[in-house]
Protein backbone atom coordinates (compact mmCIF):
# COMPACT_ATOMS: atom_id res chain seq x y z
CA UNK A 1 0.00 0.00 0.00
CA UNK A 2 1.48 3.28 -1.08
CA UNK A 3 2.50 5.80 1.72
CA UNK A 4 -0.05 8.56 3.28
CA UNK A 5 2.67 11.15 2.92
CA UNK A 6 1.96 13.70 0.67
CA UNK A 7 3.71 13.38 -3.01
CA UNK A 8 6.65 16.06 -4.25
CA UNK A 9 4.28 16.89 -7.38
CA UNK A 10 4.08 20.03 -9.49
CA UNK A 11 1.45 22.28 -7.99
CA UNK A 12 -1.59 21.92 -9.64
CA UNK A 13 -3.62 23.87 -12.03
CA UNK A 14 -5.26 26.79 -9.60
CA UNK A 15 -8.61 28.37 -10.69
CA UNK A 16 -9.23 28.67 -14.40
CA UNK A 17 -13.31 28.89 -12.92
CA UNK A 18 -12.68 24.34 -12.28
CA UNK A 19 -11.48 21.56 -13.34
CA UNK A 20 -15.25 20.71 -15.00
CA UNK A 21 -14.07 22.95 -18.27
CA UNK A 22 -11.05 21.68 -18.22
CA UNK A 23 -11.88 18.99 -21.05
CA UNK A 24 -13.30 21.22 -23.42
CA UNK A 25 -11.76 24.64 -22.18
CA UNK A 26 -14.23 27.93 -20.95
CA UNK A 27 -17.39 28.22 -23.49
CA UNK A 28 -17.67 31.19 -25.84
CA UNK A 29 -19.88 33.70 -24.49
CA UNK A 30 -23.13 34.49 -25.99
CA UNK A 31 -23.52 38.23 -27.01
CA UNK A 32 -24.37 41.21 -24.75
CA UNK A 33 -27.79 42.45 -24.30
CA UNK A 34 -27.82 44.68 -27.56
CA UNK A 35 -29.99 47.39 -26.11
CA UNK A 36 -33.28 48.19 -23.49
CA UNK A 37 -35.85 45.94 -24.78
CA UNK A 38 -39.39 43.97 -23.06
CA UNK A 39 -39.67 40.69 -21.86
CA UNK A 40 -42.52 39.02 -19.71
CA UNK A 41 -39.84 37.38 -17.58
CA UNK A 42 -36.23 38.34 -16.65
CA UNK A 43 -34.30 36.04 -14.93
CA UNK A 44 -31.11 37.48 -13.29
CA UNK A 45 -28.20 34.81 -13.17
CA UNK A 46 -27.46 31.96 -15.49
CA UNK A 47 -26.83 29.32 -13.31
CA UNK A 48 -28.59 26.37 -12.78
CA UNK A 49 -31.51 28.01 -10.81
CA UNK A 50 -31.99 31.21 -13.93
CA UNK A 51 -31.35 28.23 -16.36
CA UNK A 52 -34.18 25.87 -15.07
CA UNK A 53 -36.51 28.59 -14.30
CA UNK A 54 -36.75 29.14 -18.01
CA UNK A 55 -36.70 26.07 -18.94
CA UNK A 56 -39.76 24.90 -17.26
CA UNK A 57 -41.38 28.25 -18.67
CA UNK A 58 -41.17 28.01 -21.94
CA UNK A 59 -42.14 24.74 -21.50
CA UNK A 60 -45.02 25.67 -20.39
CA UNK A 61 -45.98 28.33 -22.71
CA UNK A 62 -43.37 28.78 -25.66
CA UNK A 63 -45.08 31.75 -26.68
CA UNK A 64 -43.59 33.81 -23.54
CA UNK A 65 -40.68 35.90 -23.76
CA UNK A 66 -38.30 35.24 -21.25
CA UNK A 67 -34.78 37.11 -21.05
CA UNK A 68 -31.89 35.57 -19.08
CA UNK A 69 -29.31 37.95 -18.07
CA UNK A 70 -25.52 36.38 -16.85
CA UNK A 71 -22.64 38.73 -15.66
CA UNK A 72 -19.79 36.29 -16.89
CA UNK A 73 -21.16 33.08 -18.75
CA UNK A 74 -23.77 30.56 -18.28
CA UNK A 75 -22.35 28.29 -15.10
CA UNK A 76 -19.53 30.62 -14.05
CA UNK A 77 -20.71 30.20 -10.75
CA UNK A 78 -21.32 27.34 -7.99
CA UNK A 79 -22.99 25.81 -11.21
CA UNK A 80 -19.94 25.27 -13.36
CA UNK A 81 -18.15 24.71 -9.81
CA UNK A 82 -19.87 22.47 -7.22
CA UNK A 83 -19.35 18.77 -6.12
CA UNK A 84 -21.63 17.02 -8.57
CA UNK A 85 -24.45 16.19 -5.87
CA UNK A 86 -27.81 15.96 -7.22
CA UNK A 87 -28.79 15.30 -3.64
CA UNK A 88 -32.58 15.40 -1.95
CA UNK A 89 -30.83 16.18 1.07
CA UNK A 90 -33.11 19.76 2.24
CA UNK A 91 -31.44 22.64 1.95
CA UNK A 92 -32.32 23.73 5.61
CA UNK A 93 -33.80 22.20 8.79
CA UNK A 94 -36.62 20.47 9.36
CA UNK A 95 -37.62 21.51 12.58
CA UNK A 96 -37.55 25.04 10.95
CA UNK A 97 -39.73 24.75 8.42
CA UNK A 98 -41.95 22.36 10.83
CA UNK A 99 -42.57 25.63 12.67
CA UNK A 100 -44.20 27.62 10.24
CA UNK A 101 -46.25 24.51 7.53
CA UNK A 102 -46.16 21.53 10.13
CA UNK A 103 -45.09 17.62 9.85
CA UNK A 104 -46.96 17.55 6.65
CA UNK A 105 -45.16 20.68 5.25
CA UNK A 106 -41.80 19.45 5.78
CA UNK A 107 -42.92 15.44 4.89
CA UNK A 108 -44.34 17.37 1.14
CA UNK A 109 -41.02 19.25 0.95
CA UNK A 110 -38.65 15.86 1.30
CA UNK A 111 -41.13 14.29 -1.09
CA UNK A 112 -40.46 17.21 -3.91
CA UNK A 113 -36.21 16.75 -3.25
CA UNK A 114 -36.47 12.95 -3.82
CA UNK A 115 -38.63 13.64 -6.99
CA UNK A 116 -36.69 16.17 -7.71
CA UNK A 117 -33.50 13.80 -8.47
CA UNK A 118 -35.06 11.86 -10.62
CA UNK A 119 -36.24 14.91 -12.62
CA UNK A 120 -33.14 16.13 -13.11
CA UNK A 121 -31.88 12.95 -14.47
CA UNK A 122 -34.97 12.22 -16.63
CA UNK A 123 -35.18 16.17 -18.29
CA UNK A 124 -31.53 15.55 -19.14
CA UNK A 125 -32.12 12.14 -20.67
CA UNK A 126 -35.14 13.59 -22.37
CA UNK A 127 -33.01 16.80 -23.81
CA UNK A 128 -30.05 14.62 -24.59
CA UNK A 129 -27.96 16.38 -22.04
CA UNK A 130 -25.30 14.08 -21.46
CA UNK A 131 -23.50 14.99 -17.77
CA UNK A 132 -21.99 11.42 -17.00
CA UNK A 133 -25.02 11.10 -14.69
CA UNK A 134 -25.28 7.88 -12.70
CA UNK A 135 -27.76 7.66 -9.72
CA UNK A 136 -25.64 5.31 -6.93
CA UNK A 137 -27.05 6.68 -3.70
CA UNK A 138 -24.94 8.85 -0.94
CA UNK A 139 -22.61 7.72 1.23
CA UNK A 140 -21.59 9.05 4.14
CA UNK A 141 -18.72 7.63 6.49
CA UNK A 142 -17.85 7.97 10.12
CA UNK A 143 -14.17 7.57 11.16
CA UNK A 144 -14.20 8.36 14.95
CA UNK A 145 -16.75 7.20 17.56
CA UNK A 146 -18.21 10.89 17.67
CA UNK A 147 -19.18 10.76 14.08
CA UNK A 148 -20.86 6.93 14.45
CA UNK A 149 -22.87 8.29 17.10
CA UNK A 150 -24.32 11.62 15.15
CA UNK A 151 -24.57 9.39 11.83
CA UNK A 152 -27.03 6.61 13.85
CA UNK A 153 -28.87 10.04 15.24
CA UNK A 154 -29.20 11.43 11.77
CA UNK A 155 -30.90 8.27 10.24
CA UNK A 156 -32.94 7.72 13.72
CA UNK A 157 -34.64 11.25 13.05
CA UNK A 158 -34.90 10.85 8.99
CA UNK A 159 -36.58 7.42 10.04
CA UNK A 160 -38.55 9.33 12.27
CA UNK A 161 -39.67 11.84 9.44
CA UNK A 162 -40.95 9.17 7.14
CA UNK A 163 -37.49 8.44 5.08
CA UNK A 164 -36.92 4.87 5.85
CA UNK A 165 -34.73 4.88 3.05
CA UNK A 166 -31.76 6.24 4.85
CA UNK A 167 -29.68 3.13 6.49
CA UNK A 168 -26.99 2.41 8.50
CA UNK A 169 -24.70 0.22 7.35
CA UNK A 170 -21.60 -1.27 9.57
CA UNK A 171 -17.77 -1.09 8.63
CA UNK A 172 -17.82 -4.29 6.39
CA UNK A 173 -20.76 -3.47 4.30
CA UNK A 174 -19.20 0.58 4.02
CA UNK A 175 -16.03 -0.96 2.86
CA UNK A 176 -18.08 -3.25 0.60
CA UNK A 177 -18.88 0.23 -1.45
CA UNK A 178 -16.25 2.53 -0.91
CA UNK A 179 -13.05 1.39 1.07
CA UNK A 180 -12.51 4.84 3.05
CA UNK A 181 -9.27 3.78 5.69
CA UNK A 182 -10.58 4.04 9.29
CA UNK A 183 -14.00 4.11 8.46
CA UNK A 184 -16.17 2.42 11.64
CA UNK A 185 -19.35 2.44 9.69
CA UNK A 186 -21.58 4.75 7.00
CA UNK A 187 -25.25 5.28 5.97
CA UNK A 188 -26.54 5.16 2.46
CA UNK A 189 -29.64 6.84 0.75
CA UNK A 190 -30.68 6.14 -2.92
CA UNK A 191 -31.54 9.91 -3.19
CA UNK A 192 -28.65 11.00 -5.12
CA UNK A 193 -26.90 11.04 -8.23
CA UNK A 194 -23.45 12.22 -9.41
CA UNK A 195 -23.20 14.52 -12.90
CA UNK A 196 -20.49 16.33 -14.36
CA UNK A 197 -21.76 19.70 -13.31
CA UNK A 198 -20.36 22.13 -16.12
CA UNK A 199 -21.72 19.49 -18.87
CA UNK A 200 -25.18 19.85 -17.08
CA UNK A 201 -25.38 23.71 -16.93
CA UNK A 202 -23.58 24.32 -20.81
CA UNK A 203 -26.36 21.63 -22.16
CA UNK A 204 -29.02 23.04 -20.29
CA UNK A 205 -28.03 26.57 -21.26
CA UNK A 206 -28.15 25.14 -25.01
CA UNK A 207 -31.69 23.68 -24.44
CA UNK A 208 -32.70 27.06 -22.88
CA UNK A 209 -31.56 28.66 -26.10
CA UNK A 210 -33.40 26.27 -28.40
CA UNK A 211 -36.74 26.34 -26.65
CA UNK A 212 -36.64 30.52 -27.47
CA UNK A 213 -35.28 31.94 -24.46
CA UNK A 214 -32.51 35.12 -24.83
CA UNK A 215 -29.77 34.84 -23.15
CA UNK A 216 -27.60 37.14 -22.57
CA UNK A 217 -23.95 37.08 -21.35
CA UNK A 218 -21.01 39.30 -20.14
CA UNK A 219 -24.21 41.58 -18.79
CA UNK A 220 -24.07 42.99 -15.55
CA UNK A 221 -27.27 43.65 -13.78
CA UNK A 222 -26.36 46.99 -11.57
CA UNK A 223 -30.08 47.07 -9.99
CA UNK A 224 -33.13 45.26 -9.96
CA UNK A 225 -36.48 47.02 -9.41
CA UNK A 226 -39.93 46.32 -9.84
CA UNK A 227 -40.72 45.70 -13.09
CA UNK A 228 -37.26 46.02 -14.41
CA UNK A 229 -33.11 45.10 -14.52
CA UNK A 230 -30.95 47.73 -15.31
CA UNK A 231 -28.20 46.71 -16.96
CA UNK A 232 -24.81 49.23 -18.33
CA UNK A 233 -26.36 48.15 -22.05
CA UNK A 234 -30.00 49.03 -21.45
CA UNK A 235 -33.13 48.41 -18.93
CA UNK A 236 -35.27 44.91 -19.67
CA UNK A 237 -38.55 45.57 -18.67
CA UNK A 238 -41.01 42.93 -17.44
CA UNK A 239 -43.80 42.56 -15.22
CA UNK A 240 -41.84 39.74 -13.83
CA UNK A 241 -37.61 39.75 -12.38
CA UNK A 242 -36.69 37.18 -11.00
CA UNK A 243 -33.15 37.05 -9.11
CA UNK A 244 -31.31 34.18 -9.61
CA UNK A 245 -27.54 35.30 -8.26
CA UNK A 246 -27.25 32.99 -5.08
CA UNK A 247 -23.62 33.44 -3.71
CA UNK A 248 -23.40 36.50 -6.13
CA UNK A 249 -26.50 38.44 -4.61
CA UNK A 250 -24.89 40.11 -2.09
CA UNK A 251 -22.94 42.27 -5.20
CA UNK A 252 -26.66 43.71 -5.59
CA UNK A 253 -27.80 47.12 -4.22
CA UNK A 254 -29.32 46.74 -0.98
CA UNK A 255 -28.84 42.72 -0.33
CA UNK A 256 -25.24 42.49 0.62
CA UNK A 257 -26.64 40.74 4.40
CA UNK A 258 -28.92 39.07 2.66
CA UNK A 259 -27.27 36.00 2.09
CA UNK A 260 -23.83 35.27 3.00
CA UNK A 261 -21.12 34.13 -0.24
CA UNK A 262 -19.54 31.16 1.61
CA UNK A 263 -16.64 29.78 0.42
CA UNK A 264 -15.81 26.22 -0.66
CA UNK A 265 -12.99 24.79 -2.43
CA UNK A 266 -12.63 21.43 -4.55
CA UNK A 267 -9.22 19.42 -5.56
CA UNK A 268 -9.01 16.46 -8.53
CA UNK A 269 -5.93 14.00 -8.63
CA UNK A 270 -5.02 12.40 -11.63
CA UNK A 271 -6.87 9.44 -13.21
CA UNK A 272 -6.01 6.32 -10.56
CA UNK A 273 -5.83 3.43 -12.61
CA UNK A 274 -7.14 0.25 -12.29
CA UNK A 275 -5.03 -1.43 -9.79
CA UNK A 276 -5.90 1.56 -7.37
CA UNK A 277 -9.39 1.66 -8.28
CA UNK A 278 -9.47 -2.27 -7.31
CA UNK A 279 -7.82 -1.11 -3.47
CA UNK A 280 -10.87 1.31 -3.46
CA UNK A 281 -13.85 0.39 -4.69
CA UNK A 282 -16.63 2.68 -5.24
CA UNK A 283 -17.71 0.26 -8.05
CA UNK A 284 -21.32 2.61 -7.58
CA UNK A 285 -19.94 5.74 -7.74
CA UNK A 286 -21.79 6.91 -4.72
CA UNK A 287 -21.13 10.78 -3.66
CA UNK A 288 -19.20 10.37 -0.60
CA UNK A 289 -18.95 12.56 2.58
CA UNK A 290 -18.30 12.85 5.80
CA UNK A 291 -19.43 13.17 9.53
CA UNK A 292 -16.87 15.36 10.50
CA UNK A 293 -18.12 19.23 11.48
CA UNK A 294 -15.51 20.60 9.23
CA UNK A 295 -17.10 17.94 6.66
CA UNK A 296 -15.92 16.88 2.79
CA UNK A 297 -17.71 16.26 -0.06
CA UNK A 298 -16.47 13.95 -3.35
CA UNK A 299 -17.46 11.68 -6.16
CA UNK A 300 -15.64 9.13 -8.71
CA UNK A 301 -15.43 11.33 -11.49
CA UNK A 302 -16.42 9.25 -15.15
CA UNK A 303 -12.72 9.17 -16.28
CA UNK A 304 -11.45 7.61 -13.32
CA UNK A 305 -10.61 10.44 -10.68
CA UNK A 306 -11.46 11.55 -6.98
CA UNK A 307 -12.92 14.77 -6.59
CA UNK A 308 -12.90 16.18 -3.23
CA UNK A 309 -14.03 19.41 -1.24
CA UNK A 310 -14.35 20.90 1.88
CA UNK A 311 -14.86 24.53 3.02
CA UNK A 312 -11.12 26.27 2.73
CA UNK A 313 -10.99 29.92 3.54
CA UNK A 314 -14.85 29.89 4.39
CA UNK A 315 -16.20 33.56 3.94
CA UNK A 316 -14.24 36.68 2.48
CA UNK A 317 -14.27 40.13 4.71
CA UNK A 318 -17.32 42.41 3.45
CA UNK A 319 -18.78 39.66 1.23
CA UNK A 320 -16.00 39.41 -1.37
CA UNK A 321 -15.73 36.38 -4.25
CA UNK A 322 -12.81 35.03 -5.61
CA UNK A 323 -10.82 35.21 -8.68
CA UNK A 324 -11.85 32.70 -11.27
CA UNK A 325 -11.70 30.07 -8.85
CA UNK A 326 -8.14 30.87 -7.43
CA UNK A 327 -7.42 28.73 -4.51
CA UNK A 328 -5.14 29.57 -1.71
CA UNK A 329 -1.80 26.89 -1.12
CA UNK A 330 -2.49 26.27 2.07
CA UNK A 331 -6.45 24.94 0.95
CA UNK A 332 -5.10 23.03 -1.73
CA UNK A 333 -2.44 20.95 1.38
CA UNK A 334 -5.40 20.44 3.40
CA UNK A 335 -7.60 18.75 0.77
CA UNK A 336 -4.87 16.88 -0.27
CA UNK A 337 -4.21 15.78 3.40
CA UNK A 338 -7.34 14.92 3.71
CA UNK A 339 -7.48 12.98 0.52
CA UNK A 340 -4.28 11.03 1.72
CA UNK A 341 -5.83 9.81 4.98
CA UNK A 342 -8.92 8.77 3.56
CA UNK A 343 -7.92 6.87 0.59
CA UNK A 344 -4.02 5.85 1.00
CA UNK A 345 -4.03 3.98 -2.53
CA UNK A 346 -4.34 7.19 -3.73
CA UNK A 347 -2.02 9.11 -1.31
CA UNK A 348 0.65 9.77 -3.99
CA UNK A 349 -1.83 10.22 -7.42
CA UNK A 350 -0.99 14.13 -8.08
CA UNK A 351 -3.45 16.51 -8.20
CA UNK A 352 -4.28 17.99 -11.30
CA UNK A 353 -6.43 20.90 -10.68
CA UNK A 354 -7.69 23.16 -7.27
CA UNK A 355 -10.52 25.32 -7.52
CA UNK A 356 -13.14 27.47 -5.25
CA UNK A 357 -16.90 28.69 -5.56
CA UNK A 358 -19.10 30.57 -3.57
CA UNK A 359 -22.80 29.49 -1.75
CA UNK A 360 -25.39 31.32 -0.73
CA UNK A 361 -26.40 30.80 3.20
CA UNK A 362 -29.17 32.84 4.54
CA UNK A 363 -28.98 33.08 8.17
CA UNK A 364 -31.01 30.66 9.44
CA UNK A 365 -29.65 28.12 7.17
CA UNK A 366 -32.63 27.37 4.97
CA UNK A 367 -33.17 28.12 1.30
CA UNK A 368 -35.93 30.00 0.19
CA UNK A 369 -38.20 30.73 -3.16
CA UNK A 370 -40.89 33.19 -3.85
CA UNK A 371 -42.31 35.82 -5.91
CA UNK A 372 -44.08 39.51 -4.41
CA UNK A 373 -47.30 39.54 -6.13
CA UNK A 374 -47.24 43.44 -5.48
CA UNK A 375 -43.89 44.34 -7.31
CA UNK A 376 -43.67 40.90 -9.19
CA UNK A 377 -39.71 40.50 -8.03
CA UNK A 378 -39.20 36.59 -7.75
CA UNK A 379 -35.65 34.92 -5.91
CA UNK A 380 -34.81 31.65 -5.10
CA UNK A 381 -31.54 30.50 -3.49
CA UNK A 382 -29.40 30.28 0.03
CA UNK A 383 -28.99 26.50 -1.22
CA UNK A 384 -26.31 26.16 1.43
CA UNK A 385 -24.44 23.85 -0.32
CA UNK A 386 -27.35 21.20 -1.92
CA UNK A 387 -28.18 23.67 -4.68
CA UNK A 388 -27.64 21.18 -7.92
CA UNK A 389 -31.05 19.42 -7.19
CA UNK A 390 -32.76 22.46 -5.09
CA UNK A 391 -32.19 24.32 -8.24
CA UNK A 392 -34.40 22.39 -10.20
CA UNK A 393 -37.62 22.50 -7.79
CA UNK A 394 -36.82 26.35 -7.50
CA UNK A 395 -37.07 26.63 -11.41
CA UNK A 396 -40.66 24.48 -11.02
CA UNK A 397 -41.21 26.84 -8.18
CA UNK A 398 -41.05 30.30 -10.16
CA UNK A 399 -42.46 29.28 -13.22
CA UNK A 400 -45.33 28.34 -10.99
CA UNK A 401 -45.15 31.80 -9.04
CA UNK A 402 -44.53 33.67 -12.51
CA UNK A 403 -47.24 32.27 -14.03
CA UNK A 404 -49.95 32.99 -11.61
CA UNK A 405 -48.53 36.68 -11.50
CA UNK A 406 -49.01 36.33 -15.13
CA UNK A 407 -52.53 35.37 -15.47
CA UNK A 408 -51.63 32.36 -17.02
CA UNK A 409 -51.68 29.87 -14.19
CA UNK A 410 -53.59 28.74 -10.94
CA UNK A 411 -52.77 31.03 -7.83
CA UNK A 412 -51.62 28.21 -6.08
CA UNK A 413 -49.87 24.67 -6.60
CA UNK A 414 -48.64 21.60 -4.27
CA UNK A 415 -44.90 23.50 -5.03
CA UNK A 416 -45.99 27.07 -3.99
CA UNK A 417 -47.54 25.53 -0.62
CA UNK A 418 -44.17 23.87 0.33
CA UNK A 419 -43.05 25.09 3.80
CA UNK A 420 -39.23 27.21 2.01
CA UNK A 421 -41.64 29.43 -0.49
CA UNK A 422 -41.86 33.04 0.74
CA UNK A 423 -39.89 32.28 3.62
CA UNK A 424 -37.83 35.49 5.28
CA UNK A 425 -35.19 36.23 7.56
CA UNK A 426 -33.16 38.63 9.14
CA UNK A 427 -30.20 39.42 7.15
CA UNK A 428 -26.75 38.51 8.96
CA UNK A 429 -24.86 40.74 10.64
CA UNK A 430 -22.84 44.02 9.60
CA UNK A 431 -19.16 43.67 9.18
CA UNK A 432 -16.60 43.03 10.71
CA UNK A 433 -19.29 40.97 12.94
CA UNK A 434 -20.06 38.75 10.04
CA UNK A 435 -16.68 38.15 9.13
CA UNK A 436 -15.46 37.44 12.67
CA UNK A 437 -18.28 35.56 13.57
CA UNK A 438 -17.78 32.96 10.39
CA UNK A 439 -14.15 32.34 10.88
CA UNK A 440 -14.86 31.61 14.49
CA UNK A 441 -17.57 28.90 13.50
CA UNK A 442 -14.99 27.10 11.25
CA UNK A 443 -12.15 27.57 13.85
CA UNK A 444 -14.63 25.45 16.19
CA UNK A 445 -15.54 23.28 13.64
CA UNK A 446 -12.19 22.29 13.41
CA UNK A 447 -11.20 22.44 16.83
CA UNK A 448 -14.06 19.82 17.57
CA UNK A 449 -13.20 17.35 14.73
CA UNK A 450 -9.76 17.50 16.33
CA UNK A 451 -10.71 17.16 20.12
CA UNK A 452 -13.17 14.14 18.52
CA UNK A 453 -10.27 12.35 16.83
CA UNK A 454 -7.83 12.61 20.30
CA UNK A 455 -10.70 11.66 22.50
CA UNK A 456 -13.23 9.49 20.73
CA UNK A 457 -16.71 9.34 22.71
CA UNK A 458 -20.01 12.31 21.69
CA UNK A 459 -19.52 15.22 19.54
CA UNK A 460 -18.17 17.72 21.49
CA UNK A 461 -19.05 20.52 23.18
CA UNK A 462 -17.51 23.38 21.36
CA UNK A 463 -19.07 22.14 18.27
CA UNK A 464 -22.47 21.92 20.33
CA UNK A 465 -22.15 25.85 21.09
CA UNK A 466 -21.63 26.61 17.39
CA UNK A 467 -24.38 25.28 16.38
CA UNK A 468 -26.33 27.16 18.46
CA UNK A 469 -24.23 30.31 17.78
CA UNK A 470 -24.24 29.71 14.12
CA UNK A 471 -27.67 29.55 13.99
CA UNK A 472 -27.31 26.26 11.96
CA UNK A 473 -29.85 24.25 14.44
Amino acid sequence: MPSTALPPSAAPRNGAVSFWYAATGLPPRRAPLPGPREADVCIVGGGYTGLWTAYYLLRADPALRVVVLEREFCGYGASGRNGGWVTAALAGTRTRFAATHGREGVVALQRAMEATVDEVLRVAREEGVDCDAVKGGELTVARTPAQLARLRAAVAEDHAWGATDHVLLDADETARRVRVEGALGGSWTPHCARVQPAKLVRGLAAVVEGLGAAVHESTPVTRVEPGRAVTPYGDVVAPVVLRATEGFTARLPGLRRTWLPMNSSMVVTAPLGDARWAAIGWDGCETLGDAAHAYVYAQRTADGRIALGGRGVPYRYASRTDADGATPATTVRQLQGVLARMFPAAADVPLEHAWSGVLAVPRDWCSTAGLDPRTGLGWAGGYVGHGVATANLAGRTLRDLALAHLGGGPAGTALTRLPWVGRRVRGWEPEPLRWLGVQALYAAYRSADRLEEARGGSTSTVARVADVVSGRH
